[in-house]
C-alpha cells in the first residue's frame, strides 16, 4: 500500500504548484508564503539544537503553548520551529510569537518526498514532535530514515480515522510503527494506537488541560466594558454552520426575560463572519461585527467576533458558554470543541449531544457539575435565562482542580520529551 501512496504523491508533484496557486486564489493559502508548502524556505537555520513542533490547526496550536513556554526558556534549546497547515493557526501563532527570535514559523510542505527531503535538509531538526492526529506517511518515514526522534504528543485518533487506517493494516503498522513515542490524549486513542501498530504508548490525559501563561493577562478594553456594564452576556463559541441559527433562537427566548441580553457569537472560522451577519439579520436581529465596536449600543442583539485570539477576553464577562460543533449529526464522529478555557474562566458550559473529540474532558467537567448537554433552543434558552438571573461567581475550587490536572499532565509530557532531548545531544 505504501508503494501506491508514494506513487500517487509522485504523480501529484508536477501539478502541486497549480494546486497551491488555485488554493491561494481561493484565499485558502497565504498570498505570499504558500510556496513554503513546496519547501521554498527563506529563513536560515541557526546553529545549535532545534526542536520541531508540528500542529495542524488552531486548537492544536493552542494546546502546545505551555510546551513552547517551557522550552523557550531552556538554554540548551536554540531554536523552536513550529509548522502548521492552516492559515488560521499561522495567524494565531504569528501574533503570539512575532517578537520572539527563538521561535520560527513555517508552513508544512506537502507530503511529497522531494519537498520533504528539501525541508529536512534545510532545518535538520534534532527532535520532531507532532501534535494530535497529524500523520503524514512520507514525512514520517523520511524522518526515521534520518534517525530523528519522532514523538506523537496528545495523540488523538477518532473512530472514523481508526476505521480508515484499519482498512490498510499493514500500511498503518509501517507508519505508526515508526513513531518512537505516542502520548495519547485519551483511553480510546490509546487503544486505537495499539491496534494500528504503535509500539511505545503512554497516556497522561489531555494536554489541553494545561494552562498557557500567554493568555492569562488578556483584558477587554475599558470603552467596551463601559458599553456592556448593564448587559447580560453569554457566548456561543466555535460555532459551525447551522449552529448560529440555533443560537439566534436561543437569544430570542432569553430576551423574553432579559431585555438587556447581549449574545456573543465566536465562529470557529472567522472568515464566515460576514455570512453569519447576513443570516442573523434575516432573523430580525440587530447584529454587529467585532471590528465595529465603536458602534455598539444597547439595541444590539448579537456581537459576532471576526478576529482570532479574542475568545478568552469574552469568557471573562460571560456567565454561560455554548460550545459548538456539537449539534451537527453529520460531524458526530469528529465533533466537539475544547471547553477548558471557558471552564477556567468560571463559565457554565453547555453543549450538544456530539462531543466525540472531548468525551473524557466533558466527563471530568460533568463530575465538577459545570457542564450540561442540551438538544434544543428551548432547553438552552431556559437554562441560560436562569443562569443570567444570578451574578457570575468563579468557583476557585473547580478552577484549582482543572489546573492541577493540567499541571500534572504537562509535567509528565515534559519529562517524556526531556528524555529524548537528552538522548539527542
Amino acid at each position: 500500500m505504501y508503494f501506491w501512496y508514494k506513487f500517487f504523491t509522485y504523480l501529484f508533484y508536477p501539478i502541486s504548484p497549480i494546486y497551491l496557486f488555485f488554493r491561494k486564489w481561493k484565499k485558502k493559502e497565504h498570498s505570499e508564503r504558500y510556496k513554503e508548502k513546496m519547501s521554498s524556505i527563506k529563513i536560515q537555520r541557526e546553529k545549535g539544537f532545534l526542536m520541531w513542533f508540528h500542529v495542524a490547526s488552531v486548537g492544536e496550536a493552542m494546546s502546545i503553548l505551555p510546551l513552547i513556554e517551557h522550552f523557550e526558556k531552556e538554554k540548551n534549546v536554540n531554536t523552536i520551529l513550529i509548522t502548521t497547515v492552516t492559515l488560521s493557526s499561522a495567524k494565531v501563532l504569528g501574533k503570539k510569537f512575532i517578537s520572539n527570535k527563538k521561535i520560527v514559523h513555517q508552513f508544512l510542505p506537502l507530503d511529497i518526498n522531494y519537498f520533504i527531503e528539501k525541508f529536512l535538509k534545510h532545518w535538520r531538526p534534532n527532535i520532531s514532535i507532532f501534535i494530535d492526529s497529524e500523520i503524514w506517511p512520507n514525512l514520517i518515514i523520511k524522518i526515521k530514515e534520518k534517525n530523528i526522534p519522532l514523538l506523537l504528543v496528545n495523540a488523538r485518533i477518532t473512530e472514523k480515522s481508526f476505521k480508515r487506517w484499519n482498512l490498510v493494516k499493514n500500511f498503518s503498522k509501517k507508519v505508526f510503527g515508526k513513531i518512537d513515542l505516542c502520548i495519547a490524549s485519551n483511553t480510546e486513542s490509546e487503544n486505537f494506537l495499539k491496534n494500528l501498530g504503535a509500539k511505545n504508548i503512554k497516556n497522561y490525559g489531555n494536554l489541553k488541560f494545561a494552562k498557557s501563561k500567554l493568555d492569562s493577562n488578556k483584558k477587554l478594553n475599558v470603552d467596551f466594558l463601559s458599553k456592556i456594564k448593564n448587559r447580560k452576556i453569554w457566548c456561543a463559541a466555535s460555532t459551525h454552520p447551522s449552529e448560529e441559527i440555533f443560537c439566534a433562537n436561543v437569544h430570542k427566548i432569553i430576551k423574553g426575560n432579559h431585555k438587556n441580553v447581549l449574545s456573543i457569537i465566536i465562529p470557529r472560522h472567522v472568515e464566515r463572519s460576514y455570512k453569519i451577519l447576513e443570516i442573523l439579520k434575516k432573523e430580525n436581529l440587530k447584529v454587529l461585527l467585532h471590528d465595529q465596536l465603536d458602534q455598539l449600543n444597547d439595541d444590539i442583539d448579537v456581537l459576532i467576533v471576526n478576529k482570532y485570539g479574542e475568545t478568552l477576553k469574552f469568557y471573562q464577562k460571560a456567565k454561560c458558554v455554548f460550545l459548538g460543533k456539537s449539534l451537527i449529526e453529520s460531524l458526530k464522529n469528529d465533533s466537539g470543541q475544547n471547553p477548558l478555557e471557558a471552564a477556567r474562566m468560571g463559565c457554565k458550559i453547555f453543549h450538544g449531544p456530539y462531543t466525540s473529540n472531548f468525551n473524557e474532558v466533558y466527563k471530568f467537567l460533568n463530575l465538577l457539575k459545570i457542564s450540561q448537554e442540551i438538544n434544543s433552543p428551548e432547553v438552552l434558552g431556559k437554562l441560560i435565562t436562569e443562569e443570567l438571573s444570578i451574578e457570575k461567581v468563579i468557583d476557585q475550587d473547580v478552577v484549582k482542580k482543572i489546573e492541577n490536572y493540567g499541571a500534572n499532565t504537562l509535567n509528565n509530557v515534559l519529562n517524556e520529551i526531556n528524555v529524548y532531548i537528552s538522548n539527542s545531544r
